[in-house]
């Protein structure tokens, strides 16, 4: 095994570890987006919402 095994392995390491988070991220805000949709749906409103409203 060569040094460069070690420094492209780790490189690899790392390109899977982002490219890891950023799908676990991309997954997660669908899911709260989908989630205050149905919350939204079901009546239940955002805090900040009547401030927009003007209430």
């Amino acid at each position: 095994m060569t040094h460069a095994f070690y420094v492209y392995s780790s490189y690899v390491f790392a390109a899977l570890v982002t490219i890891g988070v950023t799908l676990w991220t991309w997954a997660d805000g669908r899911a709260r987006r989908k989630e205050m949709a149905m919350l939204e749906a079901s009546g239940i409103r955002r805090r900040s919402a009547s401030a927009k409203d003007g209430r």
